[in-house]
């Protein structure tokens, strides 16, 4: 294709002609710090990016933006963000799928109305990747072909349409529970109860579940880890998981009233943690009910691309025996632990892609011996009651949670080198040729703690007219994970939870939650104020001395922890997102310095505190690196506080001691003293604005009036 001329360019009809519109145009644009070297005879590309806090799948474009922005400048092009609607499944209701078409128009009208010589489209997920393609196509400046795309294709017993991928999936519970309390003595009382939970393993009402599971070389169930092992997939696997019978969650309880005005306490109890059919069911709609093949451009073999979806047929999947997996189309009667012939599959996927592109299976299971988990709560406390609604609570409150659900990395992340990777074969030039790519295994191997002194001040009685609750926690909480799903960023520039750093050691990970709040103080006032009892004011008609009412809600309390993460692939393991560099010196983080967002305090220095174990002898990867030293969560964030208080006045209306309405007025003030409350900072070492704080946690000043007539 031959290099187009200056005023060739779409653009020029917005920068190029000497007329007094081009002129405007010229001058808005130096008005932003564009000048016309910046873009005369450059291709403008506009960046269409569907950034946007509330869409966890599309917060870390605004990031991603820079990064494009600056490859078209050193492309010689010109970069024009703009910015388009986001469509979050997460949070949009009652669905995305609404919004689908207007995204696209609006795609469209910007590539039309501003001048765009080309586009890049920044998105994801399975709306808006069609929203904006169909958009870009509409104008013609989409007219070379993807460089690579994926798509989520179904087999023929699959349910598809609005249907894809649907489950009947079942299971059933069978609890019983029992409680007494036995009063010892006067002073002495005794609860103790038993609770038994016996749930059976997930099923599929058509048998379509799967899993994969490692054996030796003689076939015997074995670890991931052993040497040797090879991993092989079975449909219909009979069990799935054990039955865990060992739902039993005792609980007892002990009262001591010392004194008529002072009790202790201490109790113990398990809990069982049943599996989610939401979270942990790794077990139905995996592969091969669905498969996403990877279609990548290569020399000779162009991706070509539709302004309408074109179906992809995957091909019949076999049996290790040569048979097909579903004689007739249909799972109902495959046998149990039906083994498949991946290596098969593979092969008849690769002839369907431009120039036979390797597929790998990017598999989600559920681990053969999956279980319950157990949370254990033990506490030992006082109360002491003061008179006139005046109680005084304090207690230690312990928690252990085992064998807590999470996600489990075997075959490490995506381009993982050979020693990571024992599922996948390589070539001798170390490139993957066959086997599993990166792996998401349901396990049951997590631990949790949690250790905290509670305590409370509550006045309950209309004593001075005066109602109040105010609470102090002082706490720690441990755990190796804080959610069962891994791997999602919370919000713009700040990562919160990701998998282990090390697939193969996630017991590394233990550190404070990313819940964990060290000290935290609430009160909650409730005062009816009795002017009627203030002397001057006795004289005016109670209409306007009563009814007056003070409400208040306090929250203050320690910032939450949060990792650093050095953003670039460091290990073999793969490029997970997960890697943490060295700490070299300890930042005095601080939102009280002239810059208040630089929490690091060095500004584009920010990063000199630390250092990236890359380009080592010794190390693995393309980036000969090591596995950082800096744990999880070992920073904390700012503190918050926030200060809410209310006016209320209530006035009946009514004649003859009849009340018939009463009319109230609200006075609210949400964050009374505008107090700024930071967020977390951008976490990612090598990522834009690191150590820089871009958004609150909290709403700034707020006030409200309001009115209203109860009859």
């Amino acid at each position: 294709m031959s290099k187009k001329t200056a005023k060739s360019l779409r653009s020029y009809r917005w920068y190029g002609p000497d007329d007094l519109r081009s002129f405007g145009h010229r001058s808005r644009a130096a008005s932003m710090g564009c000048l016309p070297a910046d873009y005369s005879g450059k291709p403008v590309i506009a960046i269409i990016n569907t950034w946007s806090d509330v869409n966890p799948c599309h917060s870390r474009l605004r990031d991603c933006a820079e990064h494009v922005k600056r490859g078209v400048w050193q492309a010689g092009g010109f970069p024009l963000e703009m910015p388009a609607m986001s469509l979050g499944e997460t949070f949009q209701k009652p669905t995305t799928m609404m919004y689908r078409n207007l995204l696209a128009m609006e795609t469209e009208e910007l590539l039309r109305s501003y001048p765009a010589d080309g586009c890049v489209l920044l998105g994801g997920c399975d709306k808006t990747t069609p929203a904006l393609l169909m958009g870009a196509i509409s104008t013609g400046l989409l007219t070379a072909t993807p460089y690579s795309y994926t798509i989520t294709a179904a087999a023929n017993v699959t349910p598809q349409g609005n249907k894809f991928d649907e489950a009947a999936v079942r299971r059933n519970a069978y609890d019983f529970y029992f409680q007494d309390a036995w009063k010892i003595s006067p002073r002495w009382m005794l609860t103790y109860g038993l609770r038994y939970e016996l749930n059976s393993p997930i099923r599929e009402a058509h048998n379509r579940t799967s899993v994969g599971f490692p054996v030796d070389a003689q076939g015997n169930p074995s670890t991931f880890f052993a040497p040797g092992v090879r991993q092989i997939y079975t449909f219909n696997p009979q069990p799935i998981y054990p039955t865990d019978w060992a739902g039993f969650g005792p609980r007892v309880a002990l009262d001591f009233a010392a004194t008529k005005h002072t009790t202790f306490h201490a109790g113990a109890a398990i809990t069982t943690l049943l599996p989610n059919l939401w979270q942990t069911n790794f077990v139905t709609g995996g592969f091969p009910l669905v498969f996403q093949p990877l279609i990548t451009a290569s020399p000779g073999s162009p991706v070509p691309f539709h302004p309408t979806a074109v179906p992809l047929q995957l091909p019949t999947v076999y049996t290790t025996s040569g048979q097909p997996l579903f004689p007739g189309g249909d799972s109902t009667n495959v046998p149990p632990n039906t083994q498949i012939d991946v290596q098969r599959y593979q092969t008849d996927v690769e002839v369907l892609t431009p120039g036979d592109e390797t597929q790998l299976i990017n598999a989600s299971f559920i681990e053969r011996n999956f279980r319950n988990g157990y949370i254990g709560t033990y506490t030992l406390g006082f109360d002491h009651d003061f008179g006139g609604g005046l109680i005084l609570n304090a207690a230690y409150v312990g928690t252990a949670g085992v064998h807590l659900p999470s996600v489990f990395s075997p075959n490490s992340y995506a381009g993982a080198d050979p020693a990571f990777a024992p599922f996948t074969q390589f070539n001798a030039a170390g490139q993957a040729i066959a086997g599993y790519g990166p792996e998401s295994v349901m396990q049951s191997a997590s631990h949790s703690s949690y250790n905290g002194l509670q305590t409370s001040l509550t006045k309950t009685s209309s004593l001075y007219g005066l109602g109040f609750q105010a609470s102090y926690t002082y706490s720690k909480s441990l755990d190796d994970t804080s959610t069962v799903l891994g791997g999602i960023p919370a919000n713009a520039g700040v990562i919160l939870q990701v998998l282990p750093q090390n697939p193969r050691d996630p017991r590394a990970e233990k550190g404070p939650s990313t819940f964990d709040i060290t000290q935290a103080v609430s009160l909650s006032l409730i005062w009816t104020i009795p002017f009627e009892r203030v002397g001057f004011l006795q004289t005016l008609s109670t209409k306007v001395t009563q009814g007056w009412q003070v409400l208040n809600v306090t929250s203050i309390m320690t910032g939450p922890p949060f990792t650093v993460y050095s953003g670039i692939q460091q290990t073999g393991a793969g490029a997970g997102g997960t890697d943490r560099p060295d700490l070299l010196t300890m930042p005095d983080l601080s939102t009280r310095r002239t810059i208040r967002e630089d929490y690091f305090g060095r500004g584009a220095s920010n990063s000199s505190f630390f250092t990236i174990p890359i380009n080592l002898a010794g190390g693995t990867g393309p980036n000969q690196g090591y596995f950082g030293t800096l744990g999880r969560n070992t920073f904390r964030g700012p503190g918050f506080q926030q200060y809410d208080i209310a006016l209320i006045k209530n006035t009946p209306i009514g004649r003859g001691g009849a009340e018939w309405a009463v009319l109230q007025f609200r006075a609210e003030f949400f964050n009374i003293f505008n107090i700024v409350n930071f967020g977390l900072p951008s976490n990612t070492l090598l990522g834009t604005g690191f150590g820089v704080i871009s958004k609150t946690a909290g709403p700034s000043r707020q006030i409200q009036f309001s009115l209203r007539l109860a009859f």
